[in-house]
């Protein structure tokens, strides 16, 4: 990924010099499992860890590779320069190249997942306090864009916080279901590689032996892991359009946080854009990216094949580092975000009393008037709001056969805003606990 989207601690855990030193720490494990169970010296297994503080050259490694074709055993060769030829002839024993690259393509993902549940718990909390700020300032609901009834700003925000709070389970469902290791040998037979192998480097790197590996980790688990990435992505996305929507000029109920020497347009000075939030709804279209064909890779030849191989050494680090850079940029805008209380009340007020036209549908119902009769009844009084910019409860005072049926105060009281809001404790502790 471009450094324009990044962040460092995500970018790191997909630098070469990361990955090699994975590569070194499950060879250099798996030798002292060896050791223990008397396959190889214990003098040949002590030395492999002389390279523990070895930064592995890359271009060496890459220009090795250049020859041998083979990046595994490139790597092998740059570490025996280290560690000596003789010394680091058991290194790698048994193993094949899989049980190293997919072990640490593992220990990479879940590394990244515990980045992505930080950054999640982040986001959580910025959307709590700006629900609680807000749990009371009224604001029009909509439907197809169009006034529905009237409902709080912190209620949207408290719908954005449950969906992510979802969405950390989901995460941490994908790095649980993701950190499994497979020493398991040419066609995962452990032949020529002993089961306690896998558990111990397993143990020492976090992660839980592969209950079942074939010559590589199945990979239902990988298209599991970025479906979650695209699930967390694609709420992203609805939050920043519905923040985008909210700064439009003629709603204008809440902005981004526009900074001092900000520009907003090259052309016309008066312009403030959200730019952040659109940013952010083509990062999400990214993340998405990479789902259709992590589960494209399920489906490999027999024991193996590589055709998953260059798609996970791009998506792996571009949908990680793109998502965590999302998460990061929208906890940013929801914490700075600036919100206009009056020109919410004023929305609602555009079309005078129009909203509560539920209100009276319901009375006139329950004051034996048909359905049928009471919609068209509340219906031609909302028209002639919409088309002549008149006031709702003023028309209905004026229709004889709505006043034949409510009196005046009943249908006054159908205009209490409060009314709306008589509930939103109950959701908040739904969403956030009783406390």
């Amino acid at each position: 990924m471009i450094p324009r989207y990044s962040r460092p601690d995500m970018v790191a855990i997909w630098e070469p010099a990361t990955k090699f030193r994975i590569w070194y720490e499950i060879e250099a494990h798996a030798c002292d499992a060896m050791a223990d169970l008397g396959v190889i010296p214990r003098e040949n297994a002590d030395a492999v860890w002389k390279a523990k503080d070895v930064e592995f050259d890359v271009a060496r490694i890459d220009e090795i590779e250049a020859v041998t074709k083979h990046d595994v055993i490139a790597f092998l060769t740059h570490l025996a320069e280290h560690v000596g030829s003789d010394e680091a002839r058991f290194v790698h024993q048994g193993m094949t190249s899989s049980d190293v690259l997919d072990t640490c393509f593992n220990v990479q993902l879940t590394r990244a997942a515990d980045i992505l549940i930080a950054d999640l718990e982040g986001l959580l909390a910025a959307l709590k306090r700006r629900a609680m700020e807000h749990k009371d300032t009224p604001r029009i609901g909509r439907s197809h864009g169009i006034h529905a009834e009237p409902t709080t700003m912190g209620l949207t925000f408290a719908r954005f916080y449950a969906e992510m709070d979802r969405n950390l389970s989901r995460m941490r469902d994908a790095r649980a279901e993701i950190a499994t290791g497979a020493i398991s040998g040419a066609v995962g037979t452990f032949a020529n590689v002993d089961p306690g192998v896998e558990e111990h480097v397993c143990d020492k790197l976090g992660l839980v032996p592969e209950p079942i590996s074939t010559q590589v980790i199945p990979r239902d688990r990988h298209a599991a892991f970025f479906a979650t990435l695209g699930v967390v992505a694609s709420s992203i996305e609805n939050i920043a359009v519905e923040i985008r929507h909210m700064q439009r000029t003629e709603v204008l109920e809440g902005a981004e946080f526009f900074s001092m020497g900000q520009k907003g347009s090259s052309a016309m000075p008066h312009k403030k854009n959200p730019v952040l939030t659109e940013n952010l709804t083509g990062l999400a279209r990214m993340v998405r990216s990479a789902v259709i064909p992590a589960m494209e890779n399920v489906a490999l030849w027999h024991e193996r094949d590589i055709s998953h191989s260059s798609v996970e050494r791009m998506i792996g680090p571009d949908a990680t580092i793109t998502l965590d850079f999302a998460l990061a940029r929208l906890t940013s805008v929801v914490d700075k975000m600036l919100i206009f209380p009056e020109n919410m009340l004023e929305n609602m007020n555009k079309f005078p009393g129009l909203v509560m036209s539920q209100r009276v549908l319901l009375a006139l119902t329950q004051a034996g008037v048909s359905r049928e009769d009471a919609y068209a009844y509340v219906q031609r009084n909302a028209l002639k709001v919409w088309e002549h910019r008149t006031d709702f409860k003023e028309e209905l005072l004026a229709d004889a056969d709505v006043t034949a049926a409510l009196s005046r105060e009943e249908i006054e009281e159908k205009f209490d805003l409060g009314y709306h809001t008589k509930h939103v404790d109950t959701i908040f502790a739904r969403v956030f606990g009783q406390d």
